[in-house]
């Protein structure tokens, strides 16, 4: 599978039997935030995250997460190894080079677990370039293998803690600040304009994760531009169903939207479209699985709008799969592949590395990424 759009082949050096998936195991991991990861609809002190390590007959053992995030996806631990377990049984000896059909497969089992199923997806996908050598991201293309910059999040919290975090990230060389906003009007424009007067050269996304009515995300547009903030993207900044709402605020507030609550499949893509209710529909894996990730993307990309991509409360396991797609798709414009940073802990070796702000490519096979085995896991064989 390729930028292209071609299927999926297995390489004719590899028997289709190589690829049978073998085993799935799948273990729960915890990693405290080093802040409080508050969001219009909730907040989260601790990534209550899976690991999952495939393996393939010819040894070749791939790795995947699944991030649930109650407050944004509905999802949450105990649901998703629930569901990542059913669906695990379902895939012993079934072909990791035939991802495009499992993935389809998997959706109809259980289409409202995208979490359960990504991570099993993405250690599928990484099993199998493994086994054949090559990184991921090719698997999507070679549009872009270089360097490419993310933005960083800040949380809703005091204005003070506010400043605070953006100066330290400022000095880290970030420059576009992705504020959590949406509770709270006047405290948000407040907060912006803070670290507007306190940071030179910097530009704000203004995520309202589904909080802000239309009036009141105008009325947060407006304030922003009163201080002279450069407010470069509101995402998401009412409920997810209300498409025209999107549409009046991109075209009342001169301010491109990013859709994402609001695309969590391509049918959604497709309605948001049809309603140009957005100026970027924004990619994320956790909330749609692997495969239906990237044909939003192709789809996206070919009627014309702009990327964005981004993720949950991830490590770098999900949010390397995420930029696989960045690096051989090409085409997004925003980047929002920051949450690693925002934890305590790294609890994993090798693949992509930040530079600052900078995710660097590999090009190792896979994923080129490690973890430590767990003593404890649910092993599917």
């Amino acid at each position: 599978m390729t930028g292209t759009d071609e299927p999926l082949v297995t390489n004719a050096a590899h028997p289709v039997n190589a690829h049978t998936i073998q085993r799935i195991e799948i273990w729960p991991i915890d990693i405290p935030v080093t802040d409080p990861f508050v969001v219009a609809t909730g907040a989260r002190v601790t990534a209550e995250n899976l690991f999952i390590r495939v393996t393939l007959r010819d040894g070749a053992q791939g790795l995947g997460e699944a991030a649930p995030f109650p407050e944004v996806g509905g999802e949450d631990r105990a649901t998703c190894v629930a569901a990542a377990t059913a669906l695990a049984r379902t895939m012993i000896g079934q072909s990791a080079a035939d991802c495009e059909s499992l993935a389809d497969r998997l959706t109809k089992q259980a289409p409202l677990q995208p979490a359960a199923r990504c991570g099993l997806e993405t250690a599928v996908l990484d099993a199998y370039c493994r086994s054949q050598g090559m990184p991921l991201w090719r698997l999507w293309g070679e549009a872009e293998i270089r360097a490419h910059e993310t933005d960083i999040t800040i949380p809703i919290c005091s204005l003070e803690k506010t400043v605070a975090l953006s100066r330290a990230w400022h000095g880290r060389g970030f420059r576009l600040f992705k504020m959590k906003v949406g509770t709270d009007v006047e405290g948000d424009i407040r907060r912006l304009h803070a670290v507007h007067e306190a940071l030179p050269g910097i530009s704000f996304i203004g995520d309202g994760n589904q909080g802000f009515s239309r009036e009141d995300c105008l009325r947060f547009a407006g304030g922003v531009k009163q201080f002279g903030g450069r407010l470069v993207l509101l995402e998401q900044p009412v409920a997810r169903n209300d498409l025209e709402g999107l549409q009046a605020i991109r075209h009342l507030t001169g301010i491109p939207v990013a859709a994402d609550e609001s695309v969590r499949s391509l049918d959604d893509a497709r309605r948001v479209v049809e309603m140009q209710a957005a100026d970027y529909i924004n990619i994320k894996i956790m909330k749609t699985g692997v495969i239906e990730a990237r044909r939003i993307a192709a789809f996206t990309r070919s009627i014309g709008l702009r990327l964005m991509v981004g993720g949950m409360l991830e490590t770098r396991i999900a949010m390397g799969c995420s930029f696989s797609l960045v690096l051989g798709m090409g085409g997004f414009d925003v980047l929002d592949l920051d949450t690693p940073l925002l934890l305590s802990t790294d609890p994993v070796a090798g693949g992509y590395r930040y530079i600052g702000p900078r995710l660097q490519p590999w090009q190792e096979s896979g994923l080129a990424m490690q973890v430590p085995s767990p003593a404890d896991t649910i092993t599917i064989e």
